[in-house]
């Protein structure tokens, strides 16, 4: 049997809370509140469904008319005045971000100090470029990051590890070589060239790969050439868009995925190494079917590792296989670069909308990368288009916004983050950001989900965060891709979930070991939250509590339950 029961603050007792420290109301404490409640059984023999409704007035809430619209906000409905509606919202100075920021560490931040400063400022996940550096820097880096994490229980810093993927780069040369349009320059599969019209390529298919008439990008788009011939050797081009040809430089080839394997051997030794150090993402590059994604999981598996797969869609054979690659995968990274080197550039931003609606659909977290403060890796201030930017992958529903070179080796990482984060919070915000709640629905056949849409409507509805209780994260999963305003604070009583959770659009995980007492357990949440000034007493909170794995109960059951926070 499975029950849900559902209770207004005057329903449900806390008569245990006084002695838990008291921040939990009981039904005497909330005269004058609203009551409500469903319950809802199921079994094989019978299913009842019950439903009553007291409607009190409710102290402390504004009352508006029904021609008014609430507009979409954060922090709750937000109602506009006819001379305000053009106002920009005021935004409190306790609003929880919630679309999540990743950092890539490099020379610029790989200190502790600057692990810790960008945590402060608003790094949600610390990403591994293992494109650049070796085990022994990255392992300095989980280090520290694992350091910063042990001394909070409210705070948490993921890991992510990049791969570098099958990339065709450039060879070394002893100086720049610089391009000039109209200029014959060649390509070779013979190492170690190096003069001023040809420098050699590390990847022997390159010849394969290309034909006369293909366009190939250098370091995606930075400058170009086109293919005019090849022999068993050499691919002789001319230069497009001339530039600086300095030494390993990325190469693409227009509308066309090199044919190496997804993940290289350099990939899997980095793999293990996220094993060993229990990194909690692998964002793996240049994905081209699900089957490399069931090759990583299985292997996973039989290390009995619980790490999570990010596929990385940007090169065209991903998005050809674009739905079964998200349906293998744990979430997806739209890394436009590549993309907008493989394919054409005024694909890309069609292409990321598309790619953010997929992985909504799916309940998977989406991280939009690359190029976002591209200018501040030089420049103290973003450029208004960069700003635009930002503020479109948030109001697109992202549940990551991702800096790469702005924080690895940057001269502004730290400006970088909080412009970041300003950007995301302001357009969070605002009254068009998110997608009405109307616009999803729950699946009738899964309990949880029509549990967590229903707990995303009452908060949304009296204007309350929800306080969610769960050991695998599902709950709070739900609860994200539903988008309720306000904050989901999410307690688990284990730490890898803890850290999974990060990367998830208005999650605040926070670890707290559950005691067999639910009233107790309730009580020193609040408590938590009180202490570290995120909710208030006299507020109302909306406590969720899972029903994957019971964590009170012999049987699964889910149940919401509306309190007052009391001092």
């Amino acid at each position: 049997m499975a029950t849900i029961n559902l209770r207004g603050p005057g329903i449900s007792p806390a008569s245990k809370s006084d002695a838990a420290g008291g921040r939990l109301s009981s039904a005497k404490n909330l005269t004058g509140s609203p009551q409500f409640g469903y319950e809802f059984i199921n079994s094989s023999k019978k299913q009842r469904v019950r439903k009553s409704v007291n409607s009190i007035a409710v102290k402390s809430m504004k009352i508006v008319g029904q021609s008014q619209e609430p507009a979409l906000s954060t922090n709750g409905p937000v109602f506009l005045s006819s001379e305000s509606s053009l106002s920009p919202p005021q935004i409190s100075a306790d609003a929880q971000r919630k679309t999540k920021i990743v950092c890539t560490i490099g020379p610029s931040t790989s200190s502790r100090e600057m692990i810790w400063k960008l945590a402060e400022t608003g790094m949600n996940v610390a990403r591994l470029n293992m494109s650049h550096g070796d085990h022994a820097s990255h392992k300095k880096t989980i280090d520290l990051v694992k350091e910063y994490n042990a001394q909070f229980n409210e705070k948490v810093i993921s890991i992510m590890l990049d791969t570098k993927g099958p990339e065709v780069r450039s060879g070394d040369v002893p100086k720049p070589i610089f391009l000039q349009e109209g200029q014959e320059f060649n390509f070779t599969i013979t190492r170690g060239v190096s003069t001023n019209d040809t420098v050699s390529v590390n990847y022997d298919d390159f010849i394969n790969d290309v034909e006369p008439g293909d366009i190939l990008l250098v370091d995606g788009g930075m400058m170009s050439l086109g293919v005019k011939s090849k022999t068993k050797d050499l691919v002789k081009c001319e230069v497009i868009d001339g530039g600086e040809l300095k030494s390993r430089r990325h190469l693409n080839v227009r509308g066309k995925s090199a044919t190496l394997p997804s993940i290289t051997d350099k990939d899997w030794e980095d793999i293990k190494f996220g094993v060993d150090n229990q990194v909690d993402f692998y964002a793996v590059s240049f994905v081209k079917n699900a089957q490399v994604v069931f090759e990583l999981k299985d292997y996973l598996k039989r290390c009995n590792a619980d790490i999570r797969v990010i596929v990385k869609i940007e090169s065209a054979d991903s998005i050809v296989n674009l739905p079964s690659i998200l349906a293998a995968s744990d979430g997806a990274m739209v890394a436009r670069g590549d993309l907008g080197a493989e394919l054409p550039i005024e694909e890309v931003p069609i292409l990321q909308e598309d790619i953010i609606i997929r992985c909504q659909n799916l309940q998977k977290p989406v991280i939009v990368a690359t190029n976002m403060l591209e200018s501040m890796i030089d420049h103290p201030t973003p450029t208004r288009a960069e700003v635009s930017d930002i503020s479109i992958a948030v109001r697109q529903g992202s549940d990551a916004i991702m800096l790469s070179g702005e924080t690895a080796h940057g001269k502004f990482p730290l400006k970088a983050v909080k412009v970041m984060h300003t950007v995301a919070l302001r357009t969070e915000s605002s009254s068009n950001n998110l997608v009405p709640l109307a616009r999803k629905s729950a699946k009738k056949s899964h309990m949880g989900e029509i549990f967590g849409y229903h707990a995303a409507t009452i908060a949304n509805t009296i204007g309350t965060p929800i306080i969610v209780f769960t050991r695998t994260g599902s709950m709070a999963v739900i609860l994200s891709h539903y988008r309720p305003f306000s904050t989901i604070f999410a307690f688990t009583s284990v730490k890898r979930v803890q850290q999974r959770l990060m990367l998830y659009h208005g999650v605040m995980p926070i670890y707290m070991e559950f005691s067999d007492d639910a009233e107790e357990t309730f009580s020193r949440a609040l408590n938590i939250l009180v202490d570290k000034s995120l909710v208030k007493e006299g507020q109302y909170v909306t406590l969720v509590q899972s029903g994957a794995q019971p964590i009170w109960r012999q049987e699964s059951t889910h149940h919401i339950q509306v309190r007052m926070v009391q001092g």
